[in-house]
C-alpha cells in the first residue's frame, strides 16, 4: 500500500512539475516587445490599413502590436489615450498627433520614464520621439496634388482646398507646398479658399458645396485627406457638377473608387498605407533594441530600400490613383 501511495505522490509530483514549466513558458510570451501605434482617430480605412500593415510585421518579428485610437480626432482624448498606454508600461509609444504641440509633454513624459518614443504618418518635430516615420515628402505629394488637379482643369481657374484639421502638421506642409507650387507653376490659377473639415466626410461634403455655392465660378477642389477627399468628390456628385468642377484628394483606394470611376474625382494621390504600418512597426522594434537605422535599410520584400535621415524613415514616392489603377488595390 505504501509503494503505492509513494508511486502517486510521484507521479503528482510529476505533473506538477509539468503545470510549473508550462506556467513559465507563458510569461516568456509575454515579455515579447510592446509596440502601441496611437493613431488620429480608429475606423476611418486609412489607418485600419496602417493597423492591418502593423499587425503583419508584428506576426513576422515576433512582437506585439496595440492599435488604439479615438472615436474622434479631439487632441485631448488623444492625450489620455496615450497616458493609459504610458500606465500598461509598453515598451515603444507610436502616435500620429492630432496636435503636435500638444502631444509634446505627454511624450516626454513616456521617455522619461523609458518608453521609446516615435511619430508616424504626422510628425511632432518638438517632441522627445527618436524617429519619424513619413509617408512621402511634403513636395512629393503637394505637386502631385496640383499637378493632378491643374491637368483636370486644363491648367486654370479658381480652386479651394477642404482640409481636416487645422493643426495637422503634415497636413499643413502639403498645402504650403501647395500654394507656392501653383502660384509659380500654373499662374492662371487661384486658390480662393481653405477651410477645415475636420476628420468628418459629411462635413467635408457640406463644406464642399459651400464654396462652390460661394463661389459659383469655381472648378477645382482639393480634397486633403482620406475623409475630406471621399466628401468633395461626394459633393460634386450631389451637386450635379461632375466636369464642370473637378476634384483630386488625398484618399484611400475603396473610398475613392465610385467618385474615381464616374469622374467625381479625377485623382487621388496617396501612398502603400498598409506599408506605412509594416514600416512603424518594424522601425519601432529597431528603436526597442537599440540597433541603428542605415542610410538606406532593407525592411522586406517589398520594401528593399527605405531612405533615413535626421531622424526620418521615408516610405518613398507618393501613388497616384485613377480609374485605371485603383482597383489593384483593397483598403
Amino acid at each position: 500500500m505504501r509503494k503505492i501511495i509513494a508511486l502517486v505522490a510521484c507521479v503528482s509530483l510529476a505533473l506538477a512539475g509539468c503545470s510549473k514549466k508550462n506556467d513559465q513558458a507563458a510569461p516568456g510570451a509575454a515579455t515579447r516587445t510592446k509596440i502601441a501605434f496611437v493613431p488620429k482617430l480608429q475606423g476611418i480605412p486609412y489607418f485600419e490599413a496602417m493597423n492591418i500593415g502593423g499587425m503583419k510585421a508584428a506576426a513576422d518579428l515576433g512582437v506585439e502590436w496595440i492599435y488604439k485610437g479615438g472615436t474622434t480626432a479631439d487632441p485631448g482624448a488623444q492625450t489620455e489615450i496615450l497616458k493609459s498606454l504610458i500606465q500598461q508600461k509598453v515598451d515603444v509609444l507610436v502616435v500620429a498627433p492630432n496636435d503636435p504641440d500638444s502631444v509634446v509633454p505627454i511624450l516626454a513624459d513616456a521617455a522619461s520614464k523609458g518608453i521609446k518614443v516615435m511619430t508616424s504618418d504626422t510628425d511632432a518635430p518638438n517632441s522627445a520621439r527618436a524617429v519619424f516615420v513619413n509617408q512621402a515628402t511634403a513636395d512629393g505629394v503637394g505637386k502631385a496634388v496640383i499637378d493632378s488637379l491643374l491637368a483636370a482643369m486644363g491648367g486654370a481657374g479658381k480652386y479651394a482646398i477642404v482640409s481636416c484639421g487645422q493643426t495637422a502638421a503634415n497636413l499643413n506642409s502639403w498645402i504650403d507646398v501647395e500654394k507656392k507650387y501653383a502660384a509659380t507653376a500654373f499662374p492662371n490659377s487661384s486658390l480662393v479658399d481653405v477651410v477645415y473639415a475636420g476628420e468628418d466626410e459629411a462635413k467635408a461634403t457640406s463644406m464642399a458645396k459651400d464654396l462652390m455655392n460661394a463661389h459659383p465660378d469655381l472648378t477645382g477642389l482639393v480634397g486633403e485627406c482620406t475623409t475630406s477627399a471621399p466628401g468633395v468628390a461626394k459633393a460634386v456628385r450631389e451637386a450635379g457638377k461632375i466636369g464642370k468642377v473637378f476634384t483630386v484628394g488625398v484618399g484611400t483606394p475603396n473610398s475613392m473608387k465610385p467618385y474615381l470611376a464616374d469622374g467625381s474625382s479625377s485623382t487621388s494621390i496617396l501612398w502603400d498605407v498598409e506599408q506605412l504600418g509594416y514600416l512603424t512597426a518594424w522601425a519601432a522594434d529597431k528603436v526597442k533594441k537599440g540597433e541603428a537605422l542605415q542610410p538606406s535599410n532593407h525592411v522586406s520584400a517589398k520594401l528593399p530600400a527605405v531612405k533615413f535621415a535626421d531622424k526620418t524613415l521615408l516610405l518613398g514616392d507618393p501613388l497616384k490613383l485613377t480609374r485605371g489603377n485603383v482597383g489593384n488595390y483593397d483598403y
